[in-house]
């Protein structure tokens, strides 16, 4: 025999109460008839406390009451042949004309008092349960209305009545003993006292019921019905990728549910967890769903955490002094005023000194407890024993919860490490000696974004998604996003990573989407954007969305954003950048730039600053932390000056190579941006400043490859006019490389913590000698790599290069 309860969606509409009926005649078998035990309709509870409320204030309550009475009647209505309406309207009727009473006199004394309310609040359930029974008499032979409150006995604790278990469990087993060829429609949440009066069982008595009763039967198993497919591994509201757990124990369903799993509530299990009766959880709109089944004996489970759970809003006091100090029972002193005065606290930390005591409350007993905590502590306080009591609000509480936590080292580390690398602050942490919970409390700001964050750490075969915010749209930008759209199965699949791009700007509009642009419509969606470029407010933005693991793209070659990255990474925000200008300015602010972003626990990449998509930065990097010694860099880096020196040989002249590179689109517009030197250098600067020297701008010695005419030259004709007339110069240069059978390579060095860079003739036993094209290469030579320096080689320019390094880059956001 089973239990079967339904929550308040599960009877709140017909739609609803059709599929209970369909759920009903798969259980219902001759021999072995379910209880079916039901809550209010959905939000009747809510509206029932609201009237008695208004009637205690005096106010009117009389729309709320026929609201009530239409949605009861319209069911009817909609659900019985017209010849049984009648009888099921008069019923109801007499329910609502008694809770009309009661509310009118509440209204004429202004007064509820919690005997009231439990009486008025019993209609909610009173009514569903009725007008259910009617319905299922027209489908089930010998249907059974049974009102809870004459079989569950309690005491007169208003509000959270005690269940007397012994006389319970004996008048429910007599009963069913009498009416085991019924279906019993029983009310949940009402029960009654030894003088008859109307009793609640409190927060999620409906459950509780149905578990007395399944307690008191032996039932094979209690199911809850409800609205989602049974309990998840974190709030869906939330947390997108929460997906249902299969089974759990009791232990920790009790410690999922204490903090904020709204599914089932901890009472509901005591009666079950006594008898090891299974409970499972199930969805009335998905009834094939497997569910999730709370018992006893779980299998064995690969999951490191089973759940993660949250309270969204609560309170926290913090009392302190040194009068707290290896003073005896002062905590129980404390704990017991609060008790006395029904002040539920929700968690306890204390600090191992006995200096601070941390407590969370319900947001609505904070004041009650403050002045409570005053009066009784007042001497302490007059004294200066004790500091005044501080509380904060708009707190929230974050609690991890599996049985295989315990004694399973690193679960705290993995937990605090996901909070502080998305800057979310630990007010304080309680874990119990059972090692089955771990609970934090954090602000109430940041608990959507830390239960992501958790969820993406601890369930590690889920993707890790990535929200980035992208800066530019041109060449780079655009085929970044293109590798993103055209890779994203293979991200998924292989790298167990998902990219959002949520922020993408340009110098004319910007456009956001919390859940992820469309890279196949994102030009449209910025083209139509109301939102003007703001660079301000695009970062502005991107720290109001306050979303686990976001990323900063620059892909621009502009100063602008570079004023940003510092805010960027005191937003717990990493940033990813191919704009050299940053790390190539003051040496202050490279440091400022690496020191906070380490401070702050996030990622600064910044790979194609150099090189483009060659892994040239990494590889330093690699060599540097792996205690490799750099001896000498040698590089050449720049694109444009690569393939104007692999091409000026045989009878071509220097300025129709310049020409013929400016014409192919490897120049800048005037090509003297590039023959000055100016970005190689930046790029070596860069490169020395990650080997560890603390050098500037004005440190890199550069010979440039112009005679001064060229340089002065007024305009690009001048120029190119100018490099003509210097045309023997060139022709000399390159005459005397090839009678000493070399080539011309502009060449810089590291070397001795000198940076230059320098037009060189090499031969054919130096690695640069067999260039190519426009690629760039670099020689590292170190303690390790001294006869035989290590080389990279390969593109050094060109859009989808770079952006691949950009998306390297990004891909490698957060692995370490």
């Amino acid at each position: 025999m089973k239990i079967l309860k339904f929550g308040g969606t599960s009877v709140g509409s017909v739609n609803s109460i059709k599929t209970l009926l369909d759920i009903l005649k798969d259980e219902d078998k001759p021999n072995s008839r379910p209880v079916v035990v039901l809550s209010a309709m959905g939000g009747v509870t809510n509206l029932l406390v609201s009237m008695a409320e208004d009637a205690a204030n005096g106010k009117e309550f009389t729309a709320q009451l026929a609201e009530l009475e239409k949605r009861h009647f319209d069911a009817v209505k909609a659900l019985l042949d017209v010849q049984n309406q009648n009888p099921a309207y008069t019923r109801l009727k007499i329910h609502f004309n008694q809770l009309e009473e009661l509310l009118q006199g509440v209204l004429t004394l202004r007064e509820l008092t919690p005997k009231t309310r439990d009486q008025i609040l019993s209609y909610g359930e009173r009514c569903s349960a009725l007008m259910v029974s009617k319905i299922a008499a027209q489908h089930f032979k010998n249907v059974l209305f049974v009102d809870a409150s004459e079989l569950i006995k309690t005491d007169s604790s208003f509000g959270n009545a005690k269940v007397n278990s012994e006389l319970t469990e004996l008048l429910i087993k007599t009963f069913y003993r009498e009416n085991s060829d019924k279906l019993l429609i029983v009310t949940g949440f009402i029960a009654g006292n030894d003088a008859g009066q109307i009793t609640t069982l409190g927060r999620g008595g409906s459950d509780y019921t149905a578990a007395i009763f399944g307690s008191a039967l032996n039932a094979e198993e209690i199911q809850i019905w409800t609205d989602v497919n049974g309990m998840m591994t974190a709030d869906p509201r939330m947390v997108q990728k929460a997906f249902p757990l299969e089974e759990l124990t009791y232990t920790e369903a009790m410690e999922l549910s204490y903090f904020g799993a709204k599914v089932i509530y901890p009472p509901t299990m005591i009666p079950a967890f006594l008898k090891k009766i299974p409970i499972v959880i199930k969805n009335t709109f998905d009834p094939a769903f497997a569910g999730t089944v709370i018992r006893h004996d779980c299998k064995a489970s690969t999951l490191p955490i089973k759940g993660i759970s949250s309270i969204n809003n609560i309170s926290i006091l913090n009392l302190e002094g040194s009068g707290m100090v290896g003073k005896s029972g002062f905590s129980g002193r404390l704990f017991s005023l609060l008790a006395r005065e029904q002040i539920n606290i929700i968690l306890i930390t204390q600090s191992s000194s006995e200096h601070s005591i941390t407590f969370a409350v319900q947001p609505n007993e904070v004041e009650k407890a403050k002045l409570l905590i005053e009066q009784e502590f007042e001497l302490e306080l007059l004294a200066n024993k004790l500091e005044p009591l501080v509380i904060e609000k708009d707190q929230a509480i974050l609690a991890v919860v599996g049985e295989n936590m315990k004694q399973t080292p690193g679960m705290s580390g993995k937990l605090f490490h996901a909070l502080g690398r998305n800057g979310v602050n630990v007010r304080a942490i309680a874990q119990g000696s059972s090692e089955y919970n771990i609970s934090v409390i954090i602000s109430a700001h940041d608990l959507a974004k830390a239960l992501n964050a958790v969820h993406d750490a601890f369930f590690i075969e889920l993707t890790k998604t990535l929200h980035a915010f992208c800066l530019g749209t041109g060449n780079i930008g655009k085929t970044l996003f293109n590798q993103l759209n055209a890779h994203k199965d293979f991200l998924q699949k292989n790298n167990g990573i998902q990219v959002k791009i949520v922020g993408i700007s340009n110098t004319r509009k910007m456009v956001f989407n919390a859940d992820g642009l469309s890279l196949d419509t994102w030009q449209d969606d910025l083209q139509t954007s109301d939102h003007a470029a703001d660079l301000a407010g695009f970062v502005a933005k991107m720290k109001e969305l306050n979303l686990p693991n976001c990323v900063f793209i620059d892909n621009t070659a502009s100063p602008a954003p570079i004023a940003f990255y510092e805010e960027a990474f005191k937003s717990n925000v990493s940033v990813v950048t191919c704009n050299k200008i940053g790390n190539s300015a003051s040496f202050a602010q490279y440091k400022t730039f690496r020191d906070t972003a380490r401070r702050h626990g996030v990622d600064f990449f910044y790979e194609t600053n150099v090189g483009a998509g060659l892994p040239i930065i990494r590889t330093l990097k690699d060599l540097m932390s792996s205690g490799d010694r750099i001896q000498r860099i040698e590089a050449i880096l720049s694109g444009t000056i690569s393939f104007i020196f692999n091409h000026f040989k045989g009878d071509a002249n220097f300025h129709d190579v310049v020409k013929e590179a400016q014409e192919k689109g490897y120049t800048e517009p005037d090509p003297r941006d590039d023959l000055s030197g100016k970005d190689f250098m930046r790029k070596i600067l860069i490169l020395a400043r990650d080997a560890g020297h603390e050098m500037e701008e004005a440190d890199v010695q550069i010979e440039s490859v112009l005679p001064k005419a060229c340089l002065e030259a007024q305009t690009v004709e001048d120029f190119y006019a100018a490099l003509k007339a210097e045309d023997a110069f060139f022709t000399n240069l390159k005459q005397q490389a090839e009678k000493d059978k070399k080539v011309l390579r502009y060449i810089g060095k590291l070397e001795n913590g000198r940076a230059s860079i320098t037009l060189q003739m090499v031969d054919e036993n130096h690695p640069f000698y067999m260039l190519s094209g426009s690629d760039n290469i670099i020689s590292f030579t170190t303690d390790r790599y001294k006869e035989r320096p290590l080389v990279v080689k390969g593109p050094g320019a060109g859009a989808e290069v770079t952006a691949a390094g950009v998306f390297a880059d990004l891909i490698n956001v957060g692995a370490n």
